[in-house]
């Protein structure tokens, strides 16, 4: 099997908190960005899924934090889509330090949204899968 699509991150001096630690809600930002980051890797641009009046929606994210990061500390966010057959798909992310000390993982649940009838599309692994030019980045 090959590695899972990971982006490479910096933590920066104004994104920690008052310990020095990374603040919380920016691991859900750097999981955000490899998440987008896989997308545009795929083919897939926020005006494509826009046009075809999709829009990923996010139903649930947990945070299991390991190591602290602090500024200066370079990290690898990985992101590995699994598909249940329904509505919904998991997305499994590390955030990994260049010493490939596990600093965080992230289990997130998420949808695509139907922009028209606000309803969640029956099949989102279908619409990726149409969209990219690269569905194998989805493990489709």
């Amino acid at each position: 099997m090959s590695d899972p699509f990971s982006v490479r991150v910096t933590v920066r001096g104004y994104e920690t908190d008052v310990q020095g630690h990374l603040n919380q809600s920016v691991y859900i930002n750097y999981a955000e960005h490899a998440r987008w980051s896989l997308l545009r890797a795929a083919g897939i641009t926020q005006a494509e899924l826009i046009g075809r009046g999709v829009g990923p929606v996010a139903l649930e994210t947990t945070i299991r934090y390991r190591r602290e990061l602090v500024a200066g500390d370079e990290v690898d966010v990985s992101c590995v889509f699994e598909w249940s057959g329904g509505k919904t798909f998991h997305i499994e992310q590390t955030v990994t330090k260049a010493d490939g000390t596990v600093a965080a993982e992230l289990t997130a649940v998420g949808g695509l949204l139907d922009l028209t009838a606000r309803r969640m599309v029956a099949a989102p692994q279908d619409v990726f899968r149409e969209l990219a030019t690269d569905p194998a980045l989805f493990g489709l």
